[in-house]
């Protein structure tokens, strides 16, 4: 059995991500969040909320000590300026596994058109840039991270999936949330796998100028 504490626990994929934990794993669910009400399914047997702000170190330094693993599900903003206090918090309370949801295009790997029409479309809000800050923050601590770039997510019953390294190209245009959960889980249930790298997310076929629901 594993202690794993969920930043943005109340994100669409985080909720995803716990409820397979609890149906395949005995691990016990810590829900780090800022708004519990967000919160309407949850296994009291299972997962404990706990109402915090990553931003604040003691806080969160506090509730990630007696854990084995961290999965942030953080976002979209203002990634960058969260990764020093997370990785401060983490330093105090002893911890190093980290799982960082990111997205596709932080280290400019998502080629031709489909890669010109991500960053028209991420850009602009400067998601994309805070992304990538975030992600290299990471990869600059010392941390056993793992860093996941999803296509463009959807919402469909499905786990089809395909994973492409820190130095490929992105493959495909679009890939279900359910899908990655699923891969979440995976390095939950294993956490040695794919230590201290990044790894993008794509369903099978489905390459294109624009995700198909454009």
């Amino acid at each position: 059995m594993s202690k794993v504490i969920i930043l943005g626990a109340a994100g669409h994929i985080a909720r995803l991500a716990a409820k397979q934990l609890i149906k395949e794993t005995d691990d016990q669910l810590k829900l780090f969040v800022r708004h519990p009400k967000k919160l309407t399914d949850v296994d009291k047997n299972r997962e404990t909320v706990v109402v915090g702000d990553v931003n604040n170190e003691s806080e969160l330094a506090a509730a990630l000590k007696g854990q084995d693993l961290v999965y942030a599900n953080l976002g979209p903003d203002d990634t960058d300026k969260m990764i020093p206090h997370i990785v401060n918090a983490m330093h105090e309370a002893g911890l190093k596994r980290l799982i960082w949801i990111s997205t596709l295009g932080v280290f400019d790997e998502v080629p031709g058109k489909f890669g010109d029409w991500n960053k028209q479309m991420l850009n602009p809000s400067g998601y994309l840039p805070t992304q990538s800050k975030a992600a290299s923050e990471i990869e600059a601590s010392d941390l056993d991270y793992t860093i996941i770039r999803p296509n463009w997510l959807t919402n469909k019953d499905e786990v089809d999936y395909e994973v492409t390294g820190r130095h490929d190209e992105m493959k495909g245009t679009e890939v279900s949330r359910k899908s990655v959960a699923d891969y979440v889980v995976k390095l939950v249930q294993n956490p040695k796998k794919d230590v201290r790298t990044s790894i993008g997310l794509n369903k099978p076929n489905t390459d294109g100028d624009k995700p198909s629901f454009y």
